[in-house]
């Protein structure tokens, strides 16, 4: 695709949370190295995000909530105080160098990818994705809420409405609370049942704006196609949007630390290629996702798929090698099929009674709103 872009930016390379954080892994980094390694990231597709400005962060989050923030980065400390007001200095939400301008960072590649996409397009922000934050709290590793102020910056151009999709495998409660009530934002969520932060039931419709759909452990590739065939594509398509953002969290997939669903990465690839067609922009941004592999391999096909190349059944040695060099401080070894691939085998399995029911009530709701 000629419209297509990617956006990174240097501070993702050796910035981690932590030691033992889930996010002590390379993510962004590994991403494009892998794409440069498979020569699908021209310099002319590829933008160094900019930092938001505090200006810009203030149009959700609270002034003195970013200016305890930028404090704790530069005093790499935090007061009792401001951890219980803010969240900030917590094992969630830790103490670490580059906590204010990496979040901010990824603001600015949100805030950059509306831009791209003013006249049509579609644009990746894998550093994007952080859907917890709260105006004036950190929350589920995320510091600022980069999805809430993309789309703001969508409808402050001039656009009239915007379908926000996330298939990370914990509810986008932050994201939901900030458009609760809005006839602009459409929000649809797919995530894991009683998984934290532990919001997203069926039956919360975020005053009219949101569409829940949590779902089992084992949750299969399946069960998926069917979600996205008869929930995703017709609550989006029936919200007619101008933009589509998609929240590719990759937690969801089967190798996954932190959440217990069975997915393949082909259910990414096929979201953002089922979506494509409903709007004239799109944004694809990252989200959650702890294992190193699957993660850099998710969404590296992920930008095939927007950059309209082929993905190779076999990863050509330079590939490899990108992917044989992370690094994890859990122990033992990927399977060699994440160090030899991109694409995942299917998962495919039994669709549960539950699982149908569930549909059938969102399907009944969304013919009640249209």
């Amino acid at each position: 695709m000629a419209d297509a872009r990617f956006i990174g930016s240097p501070i993702y390379r050796g910035s981690v949370y932590g030691a033992r954080h889930p996010l002590s892994i390379q993510r962004v980094p590994a991403v494009i190295d892998l794409a440069r390694a498979l020569d699908w990231l021209p310099v002319a597709r590829y933008r160094t995000s900019p930092r938001a400005k505090s200006a810009a962060l203030t149009r959700f989050h609270t002034s003195g909530y970013v200016a305890a923030l930028q404090a704790a980065e530069a005093a790499q400390s935090v007061s009792d105080a401001v951890r219980a007001r803010h969240g900030l200095g917590t094992l969630s939400n830790p103490v670490f160098a580059e906590m204010y301008r990496r979040p901010a960072t990824a603001v600015g590649g949100g805030l950059l990818a509306a831009e791209l996409v003013a006249g049509g397009g579609v644009v990746h922000n894998p550093g994007g994705g952080q859907h917890h934050g709260m105006p004036d709290r950190a929350a589920g590793f995320c510091y600022l809420n980069e999805p809430v102020l993309t789309i703001e910056r969508l409808l402050q151009m001039g656009l009239s409405r915007v379908a926000y999709v996330d298939i990370d495998a914990h509810h986008c409660d932050g994201v939901e609370a900030a458009f609760a009530g809005r006839e602009d934002v459409r929000t649809v969520s797919v995530h894991e049942a009683r998984r934290w932060p532990f919001t997203g039931a069926l039956q919360d419709t975020g005053g009219g704006a949101a569409f829940n759909l949590p779902v089992a452990r084992g949750f299969n590739d399946t069960e998926f196609a069917l979600v996205l065939e008869e929930v995703i594509l017709p609550a989006v398509a029936d919200f007619r949007p101008d933009a589509i953002y998609l929240q590719c969290g990759a937690d969801a997939l089967l190798e996954d630390p932190l959440a217990r669903l069975s997915l393949s990465n082909r259910c990414h690839v096929a979201t953002v290629r089922a979506l494509r067609p409903l709007a004239p922009r799109m944004i694809v941004a990252g989200g959650g996702g702890y294992n190193p592999w699957s993660v850099a391999r998710c969404w590296t096909a992920v930008w095939g798929e927007i950059a309209g190349v082929e993905i190779p059944d076999n990863l050509p040695e330079a590939a490899r090698a990108v992917l044989r060099g992370l690094m994890w401080h859990r122990k033992g070894r990927p399977d060699p099929a994440l160090l030899t691939t991109l694409l995942d085998a299917p998962r495919e399995g039994p669709v549960s009674a539950d699982l149908k029911a569930d549909i059938a009530q969102l399907k009944a709701r969304l013919r009640a709103v249209v």
